[in-house]
């Protein structure tokens, strides 16, 4: 039996999150800090900053949201129909895609800011929802602060108008960018790979499902 790619990658970050709330040297080393990158050329932190959390809610939220929606679309990318036996590959190329393009955008606004530090698997965790998103539109999901289900279009729509927003006030400790980067870059890698390497129209597979 073969162990999940969302298994491994949950307990991979789970095990060094947990390592880093009692090491201030783990954080140090792994947390995205724009000087080190630009300056020491430690282009690993683009990756490394998903592994580490700021406390243990941080990690619990997007490790369950992350598991809730990797299993899915981990065994979809594996049908026969869509990657097949590549589908691990293109999983892993999804997630770690996500914590590095949703990264960019900080890199280029604070490669020289001392005082901007990044760390959490949001980014690649956002990938993993809007590719789930786009590939079952009609999913019901729900917001904490309202207690009803709505379609995951819906829900998808409004999480990234509030990201935007969010992300454009500045300010607090959430990054909304990272959320909002990583959601897009999960959008446009299923519609060009599962359209181009697979046998399903995402498009018209979006459209028809929201039509039923």
């Amino acid at each position: 039996m073969e162990l999940s790619i969302t298994l491994i990658i949950t307990v991979i970050t789970v095990a060094v999150s947990v390592w880093g709330f009692s090491s201030a040297k783990v954080i140090d080393e792994l947390i995205f800090f724009g000087p080190a990158i630009s300056k020491n050329h430690q282009y690993y932190r683009f990756i490394t900053h998903g592994l580490i959390h700021a406390d243990l809610m941080h990690l619990a939220f997007n490790m369950l949201t992350f598991y809730s929606f990797g299993g899915l679309l981990e065994m979809f990318f594996s049908s026969p129909v869509v990657f097949g036996a590549d589908g691990a590959i293109y999983y892993i190329v999804l997630y770690v895609g996500g914590l590095l393009i949703s990264s960019i955008p900080d890199y280029y606004k604070h490669r020289d800011d001392y005082q901007f530090r990044s760390l959490g698997a949001s980014g690649a965790v956002s990938s993993v929802i809007f590719a789930s998103i786009i590939l079952y539109p009609t999913m019901p999901l729900r917001f904490f602060f309202i207690p009803i289900d709505i379609p995951g279009w819906m829900f998808g729509g409004i999480y990234l108008l509030i990201s935007a927003y969010l992300n454009r006030q500045g300010g607090g400790r959430i990054n909304h960018g990272a959320h909002l980067w990583g959601a897009i870059f999960g959008i446009v890698f299923v519609i060009v790979f599962v359209s181009l390497k697979g046998q399903l129209n995402v498009f018209d597979n979006f459209v028809q499902q929201i039509r039923h």
